[in-house]
């Protein structure tokens, strides 16, 4: 018995075993020829911070960046819940073949609402590949070992049968990815789709380094780059000369002047490394003399200004550096008590330092406190002076701070570059002569910090921000969806970082949730239209938040990665006909959920039951407003109401007070105002009810279309043109306007409404003041204010055009 045991763990053991080695992963699948893997977990997050990425879309009509594009046009009706590596790569024309790689599950590519749309089944040696054509876009996809791979190339699919290959480095290198951000990107060695980082033609990406791999995170008026590049053979890659060097702090945009072209600098505690490591790149004699003006220097810099160069030298012993200049002392010109000098070896610095300084023209220099300034004009050397003394320089200018917060003080190569520098090195990377209007982009930078065998890579695109003026309002993001939107977005908390969240639903029923930088966190398709507001609860009591709303058959609870929550979605078959309320009696989350159907309300817990405790039957006829639960005292109050009847019940479904009065009701809200409930009449009254039923009731010479909002001790009432605000009344233009909005933030009330015809947002305080100078601005639908992110000021978003969702800063 003991051996029959025996003999089947082993079996067991090993077909486990087998089973492990043989099952395949994304990256076994990636073409032999690829240059370029892009790594994402969210592909309509991915979508989304493309088309919205100003940056982007200021480089999209160049013809290398379209024909990327259109290449990936099929790839966009992909709905992979896993992660995804796409691969561009050359092949053997010079043609850009584009390949998909991701698990395969059955709602993978939703054909059926395609137009356009056709496919035919293709035989390879007893292998299926599928041929798809959309608008006359062809291509190819088959399935191997549950991998899904779809290509512009049928041969790269052909292939694919084939090569499932292990690639140790490239495994090693993919793994360092994070799929928290918008995408990673892996440059394989040799990659030909880009050339260079930087601006001097003698250094190429190609003898830089090999494989460089970087998470990406793409907003709209940012790209962030993190990640490391490693280059495998020692000698034959320039990143490798800082092997057995510390990175120095970077000093040198401490004298370049703003209005210069950028600068380069790299750093090292040990020169003499430097000069030993870039001989073996040259293959240079290694009896090369040095020479001792850079035994003491921590930091080589090379400031750019049209054709011309300034090369900084970063002295940490000014006396032994000046020693190291003592035969260059005639002195040439003067400028604000600083002298310039003769210099008789231009070319020692591109003999030193080549490739990363190949500028042999530098024949002057000065000295300005601890920096050795070299040039080939005096008015380069006079620029930078004036520059210095006047703190005009780049670490003065608040664009450079912006990026200089993203980047670490100390690397050992570090290139900023202000727009003009960045087109030309996008055009250089392009092979075509583009302005791509990038005059926001004051600042930008890449910087490598050597570690052991590797280097980390930083980088940072950034639009500055544009100069705004105190109590104004200002544009932030325009986030553009795919579809039309069908109601106005919402403010959500995120609980791991406090900040707020977009939530809003597309006229297809996908419901976004969008980061406050505007990109997709997750995109979920679900069955009908959101009824009112989404709600926010803690169903597991752990601080995280999930999102709870109904759609006219369904309640849902979606967690924060867009999961559904169990046992929802709960499906109905009567039509819900009021948005959910949510009731938390006691603070403690024990949440009841109400729903509305007609004229019936079902209580259920977060467990999907019906709560059998809650006793109440049906109302009188249909309910025409969400119910709400007011604590006044001690006691909880449920309260809604029919076309006659308002009734405020305990929390066991029990009439707790019976009005005195019975009044023709309008479809407002009720409110607990002045410790009364309060609503309105058909024909414009308010109408009060206290604790013991008694009815007063005013009339606001409202019309039968009006709306109110309320808080205990603030009323607001828009009807026709007029706003009334507690007790003044403000006159608007005839238009047709959103509900009001009341919104309590920082102990300040604000009040907004949106002219739905004119696309105007007002917003007023509680005094019906006009908050800010700037108001009305441009909106589509009623607002959702608070603060969003961790700064003093407090934003809306609102939706743009049909398709865009804007958010406003009040500054």
């Amino acid at each position: 018995m003991r051996f029959i045991c025996f003999f089947l763990l082993c079996v067991l053991t090993y077909s486990c075993s087998n089973n492990k080695a043989k099952s395949p992963k994304l990256i076994n699948f990636i073409p032999d020829n690829t240059s370029v893997i892009l790594k994402t977990a969210n592909l309509e997050g991915l979508k989304s911070s493309l088309n919205n990425s100003d940056f982007l879309q200021k480089i999209s009509e160049v013809n290398s960046y379209s024909s990327i594009k259109n290449k990936l046009v099929p790839f966009t009706r992909l709905n992979s819940k896993n992660d995804i590596l796409i691969c561009f790569s050359k092949n053997s024309k010079d043609s850009l073949d584009c390949s998909l790689i991701t698990k395969y599950h059955k709602e993978l590519l939703r054909t059926d609402s395609l137009s356009n749309y056709t496919e035919e089944t293709l035989t390879l040696k007893n292998k299926t590949i599928t041929k798809s054509t959309i608008n006359n876009s062809h291509f190819y996809s088959t399935i191997i070992d549950s991998i899904f791979i779809v290509s512009s190339s049928k041969n790269v699919i052909e292939n694919s049968f084939s090569n499932i290959v292990s690639d140790t480095e490239l495994e090693k290198i993919y793994n360092t990815t994070n799929n928290d951000k918008t995408l990673s990107v892996i440059l394989k060695p040799n990659n030909t789709f880009l050339k260079s980082f930087f601006i001097e033609d003698s250094l190429s990406l190609k003898s830089f380094t090999n494989y460089i791999v970087t998470d990406v995170d793409i907003s709209q008026n940012n790209i962030f780059i993190n990640g490391i590049t490693k280059a495998t053979d020692s000698t034959k890659s320039l990143i490798n000369i800082f092997k057995n060097t510390i990175p120095q702090e970077n000093q040198v945009q401490n004298i370049t002047p703003s209005n210069s072209d950028g600068f380069m600098s790299f750093t090292s505690n040990d020169f003499k490394t430097i000069e030993t490591n870039l001989i073996k790149y040259n293959s240079q004699d290694s009896i090369t003399i040095t020479s001792p003006l850079f035994n003491d220097i921590t930091e080589i810099g090379v400031i750019y200004e049209d054709k011309n160069r300034a090369i900084v030298l970063n002295s940490i012993d000014l006396i032994a550096t000046k020693d190291a200049l003592a035969g260059e002392q005639n002195v040439i010109d003067t400028y604000r008590e600083i002298k310039i000098y003769d210099y008789s070896q231009p070319s020692l610095f591109s003999k030193t330092f080549y490739p990363l300084i190949s500028f042999d023209k530098a024949n002057k220099y000065c000295l300005i406190d601890n920096f050795f300034v070299f040039a080939n004009t005096i008015e380069l050397l006079q620029n930078i002076i004036a520059s210095y003394q006047n703190k005009t320089t780049l670490d003065n200018k608040t664009y450079f701070e912006d990026i200089k917060e993203n980047l670490n003080d100390a690397s050992s190569l570090m290139l900023i570059t202000d727009y003009k520098t960045l087109n030309s090195i996008l055009n250089k990377n392009s092979q075509e002569d583009y302005n791509y209007k990038l005059k926001g982009y004051t600042a930008s930078a890449i910087q490598f910090i050597y570690d052991t065998n590797f280097a980390h890579v930083n980088g940072i695109i950034k639009k500055n921000k544009t100069k705004v003026s105190q109590n104004s309002v200002s544009e932030i993001l325009n986030i553009k969806l795919d579809t039309d939107l069908l109601n106005g977005p919402q403010l959500v908390t995120n609980h791991i970082t406090k900040e707020k969240e977009i939530v809003v639903q597309d006229v297809n029923n996908n419901l976004y949730l969008i980061s406050n930088e505007g990109k997709i966190i997750w995109k979920k398709q679900v069955e009908g239209a959101v009824i009112g507001a989404i709600k926010q609860i803690d169903i597991y009591k752990n601080g995280r938040l999930q999102l709870a709303f109904t759609t006219p058959n369904n309640i849902y609870i979606i967690d924060r990665k867009g999961n559904n929550v169990s046992p929802f979605p709960k499906q109905f078959n009567s039509e819900i006909t009021q948005p959910l309320a949510v009731f938390d009696y006691d603070k403690n989350k024990k949440y009841r959920l109400l729903v509305t159907q007609g004229k019936n309300v079902l209580m259920f817990d977060t467990k999907g039951a019906v709560v059998t405790g809650f006793k109440f039957k049906s109302a009188d006829n249909n309910i025409i407003c969400q119910p709400k639960h007011f604590r006044i005292g001690s006691k909880d109050y449920i309260s809604f109401k029919t076309k006659n009847k308002l009734y405020i019940l305990d929390r066991v479904g029990k009439t707790r007070v019976k009005p005195k009065t019975s009044n023709t009701y309008s479809n407002q809200p009720i409110f607990l105002y002045n410790n009364t409930f309060t609503t309105t009449t058909l024909n414009g009254s308010l109408v009060s009810v206290d604790s013991k039923g008694n009815v007063s009731t005013k009339n606001l010479n409202l019309s039968k279309k009006h709306n109110i909002t309320a808080t205990n001790k603030t009323l607001i009432a828009q009807s026709e043109n007029k706003l009334s605000i507690k007790s003044k009344t403000i006159e608007l233009d005839y238009g047709n306007y959103s509900n009001t909005q009341l919104f309590y933030i920082n102990n300040k009330i604000y009040v907004s409404i949106t002219d739905l015809q004119s696309h105007k947002i007002y917003l007023y305080d509680s005094q019906a003041k006009s908050l800010k100078n700037n108001f009305p601005v441009f909106g589509n639908s009623a607002i959702d204010l608070d603060n969003i992110d961790k700064d003093k000021n407090i934003e809306f978003v609102t939706k743009g055009e049909n398709n865009s969702i804007i958010i406003y800063q009040i500054n």
